[in-house]
């Protein structure tokens, strides 16, 4: 392929201070439709497709996974509150920086998220530097996210390169088993609350 290598970047946790607003928003989620839920399993799931993220924590309490009515319950709570409170949200020390870095140096910037539409206009929003983004990927391109490996292969294609004039950069373990299963070399972040070890 003849296009530039391209840097895929993770938007939450990665590039946006967001991770925590997603607990929260989720945790309020769970509180609401009546299954308690432990702050650190949803901060460990945080990253995941949200369906999937649903389905695992409600596995971990002894509810129906397949409940549809429920799962769509949670995820347009998580979704109300997160939109409510998106005015908290701020990019990451040197995120801005870092992308216009990567666009200066003739590399392709590409967000590699699979957030919402809404979310994602958030997101981008508050990151402020779409002049320096060659193309974007959302939770409308693929069935399932991470840590399945659809989105990066999204964004692959998007791009126009292989997995091998790429690198992801993101911030969860979801993030890495998606990319080793893309086999796209991968760069941890500490920014969204992973250890060093795990990431690795």
């Amino acid at each position: 392929m003849s296009a530039q290598p391209a840097v895929l970047f993770d938007v939450d946790g990665t590039l946006v201070d967001s991770n925590y607003l997603h607990v929260y928003a989720w945790q309020r989620a769970f509180h609401e439709s009546g299954v308690p839920m432990e702050t650190w399993r949803v901060h460990r799931s945080i990253g995941m497709d949200g369906t999937t993220l649903v389905k695992t924590l409600l596995e971990q309490f002894d509810r129906d996974p397949d409940d549809d009515e429920l799962v769509s319950k949670l995820k347009d709570a998580h979704s109300e509150y997160y939109q409510r409170n998106g005015s908290l949200l701020e990019p990451l020390p040197g995120a801005r920086d870092l992308v216009r870095r990567v666009a200066d140096m003739g590399l392709q910037a590409v967000l590699a998220t699979s957030a919402p539409q809404d979310e994602l206009e958030l997101l981008r929003k508050v990151l402020d530097c779409d002049d320096a983004i060659s193309t974007v990927t959302s939770s409308e391109d693929v069935d399932t996210a991470k840590p399945e490996p659809d989105i990066v292969q999204v964004a692959l294609d998007r791009a126009g390169v292989t997995a091998q004039q790429a690198v992801f950069v993101g911030d969860a373990v979801w993030d890495a088993e998606a990319c080793a299963r893309a086999q796209v070399p991968t760069i941890g972040l500490l920014s969204g609350g992973c250890g060093r070890d795990e990431l690795r």
